[in-house]
Parts: C-alpha cells; sequence; structure tokens
C-alpha cells in the first residue's frame, strides 16, 4: 500500500467489492479448501485487481467463503472487476458467487495479525448488500448506482429493487446490475420474502417524496374545496330545447394535470398526481367524482372550464400543474 494512502488511513472512501461462494457450507473441508485457492487465482489475474494492487490502490481481506476487495481510485473499479470475475467465471461454472458492493467511509488499521486490514461503514454495509443477493446478483448501493447512473452504458444495466431493511433496523436502496452476460436478472428471494411480509414499506427515496407530495396535495384539494376557492357552479343547469336538471353539490371532475417540468418525460408523473386523487376522492362514499376516462379529452391548456363543468354536470372543477 502507497505511502500516501497510509498518510490519510483514518477518514478516507473506499469502493468496496464483497463477495462469498454460495453452498459454500455445504461442502466438504477439502473441497471447501480447493475451491478458495481456484477463486483467489481467478481474482487475482483480473485486469482491474492487478491494476489496482499495482498502483497501491487495493485491500485485499478474506472473509471465509469469500473476499472482500477495496478499492481507492474510483467508483467503478468494483464493478469493472465484478464483471471481469463474471466473465472469467464462465470456465469455472462449479463456482457460484453472489456480490456487494458500495462506496463509503473506512479505516485503515494494522489487524491482530500485523496485516492491513479495513473497518468501518463502507465495507458492513457493502457485505449487508451481498447477504440479500442470490448466486449470481451483482448488487449496489444507491450511492454507488448513481455515479455509474452519469454514464450512458451503465444506465439500461442499473435496476432499481427499491429501499430494503437489513441488519440492525438500518435501510438500504439497493440496485441489481446486470446485462445479457452479466448479473442475474431474478429479484432475489429475501427481496421478494421482504415485499411479501411488508408490503408497501420497501419505499425508495423518489417514492417517499412522491408520496409526501400527493399528500400535501390531497390537503390542499380539501382546504380548496371546503373554502369553495375552486370554480363553482350553480345546481341548476339549463339546457337548449330539455328541462333544468340538477347538479349534485358533492360532485367532481379533477382534470388531467400540466406539466411544466423541462423534461417532457414526467408527463407519466402529472398523470400519476391525477390518479392517485382521483383514487383517494372515489372512496367517499357521497361524492360523485368523474372518471379519468371522462376528462382526458380536455388534456389541453386552453380550457373553458365552467363549459367543461357544466359538461360534465359537476359542481366542482380541480385543475393544476405539476413541476417535478
Amino acid at each position: 500500500m502507497s505511502a500516501e494512502l497510509q498518510s490519510n488511513a483514518e477518514l478516507e472512501i473506499a469502493h468496496v467489492l464483497f463477495m462469498d461462494v454460495v453452498g459454500y457450507s455445504r461442502l466438504l473441508i477439502n473441497e471447501q479448501s480447493a475451491l478458495l485457492a481456484e477463486l483467489n487465482q481467478l481474482v487475482r489475474t483480473t485486469p482491474r485487481f492487478r491494476t489496482a494492487e499495482a498502483a497501491g490502490k487495493l485491500i485485499r481481506i478474506p472473509a471465509g467463503d469469500g473476499m472482500a476487495l477495496v478499492f481507492f481510485s474510483s467508483p467503478e473499479a468494483p464493478v469493472q472487476c465484478a464483471l471481469e470475475i463474471c466473465k472469467a467465471l464462465q470456465d469455472h461454472q462449479h463456482i457460484h458467487l453472489r456480490m456487494g458492493i458500495h462506496s463509503g467511509p473506512v479505516n485503515v488499521v494494522t489487524d491482530v495479525n500485523d496485516k492491513t486490514n479495513v473497518a468501518g461503514a463502507g465495507t458492513n454495509i457493502a457485505q449487508r448488500i451481498m447477504d440479500l443477493a442470490d448466486a449470481g446478483h451483482i448488487l449496489l448501493s444507491k450511492r454507488v448506482a448513481e455515479d455509474l447512473a452519469q454514464y450512458a452504458h451503465w444506465q439500461p444495466r442499473l435496476h432499481d429493487l427499491g429501499e430494503i431493511e437489513v441488519k440492525h433496523g438500518a435501510r438500504i436502496p439497493v440496485f441489481n446490475l446486470y446485462g445479457e452476460d452479466f448479473g442475474n436478472s431474478q429479484i432475489p428471494v429475501r427481496i421478494k420474502q421482504a415485499r411479501r411480509l411488508f408490503p408497501g414499506q420497501a419505499l425508495t427515496v423518489a417514492g417517499r417524496r412522491r408520496r409526501n407530495f400527493i399528500a400535501a396535495a390531497l390537503l390542499l384539494l380539501a382546504i380548496a374545496i371546503g373554502i369553495s376557492s375552486w370554480v363553482y357552479f350553480s345546481r341548476r343547469v339549463h339546457h337548449f330545447g330539455g328541462p333544468a336538471e340538477f347538479i349534485p353539490q358533492k360532485s367532481i371532475a379533477v382534470l388531467p394535470f400540466d406539466n411544466l417540468s423541462d423534461d417532457k418525460q414526467n408527463a407519466y408523473f402529472a398523470d400519476g398526481m391525477q390518479d392517485d386523487i382521483l383514487t383517494a376522492l372515489s372512496k367517499v362514499s357521497d361524492l360523485k367524482v368523474i372518471s379519468r376516462s371522462s376528462v382526458m379529452q380536455y388534456r389541453s391548456n386552453a380550457r373553458n372550464v365552467r363549459g367543461i363543468g357544466q359538461a360534465l354536470r359537476v359542481a366542482h372543477v380541480l385543475e393544476g400543474s405539476v413541476r417535478r
């Protein structure tokens, strides 16, 4: 390890690849030893491992049935190394690995054997993410995924699994990395079980923001209706050539929300806002709510709101806009 690395060892950001062998405990002792020796040799021959070690930017830590590779170069280093290991495993298909990757703070320490080791959240979280994986999975923390997402060639290979509860109640957003010739596209069994036991709790950060935004929108809607600050129509509407008809006071139409975001791809978010408000309002038993399909024809910035209310025969019309 380089002198520069040692001099600043108390607080450093490391990029950690944690891996272990699935099914290791079922092997006989001599089979375990032979498999680990084979895995160590395979990992040591990968280009990313050799480059980082030659530059003094790598610490390798044995971990029983696997190992941790701690890189001090770039967030891509452990990911590239994981892909190189996957490629090498094509000729060693009896070795079933799972991997977890995280970037975080570590302390470089000297262990009881007078060897360089690391401790800290960087390695702990990488191991907990790996523990969620099945054979073939390469799971990433959100921090690593966000770093990779800055590059176009990584974006289509990053798949959000949501926020998962791990050891000591910590909740970690996890991503699955896979492509045509690496990784495992299946949802890990432990994550499937967590979703069944705690449905709706594993929200991503974006999901929590959206939930809070919807709650605020519904609150504003209730206040607005309460003080009649939305467009109000008379309960009596006359139609040409026909008798007068009454419009229920407890009736509302929610028009499609305008997307004011610069990214036009966020139109789905505006539609989601409309859907969630419609769903909430429809649970009010004595409130007449016009269906979404009936109001979609009014998706336009130039609206005659009073005319729409008369056409739909409602006393209240809600229109709005969304900007992310």
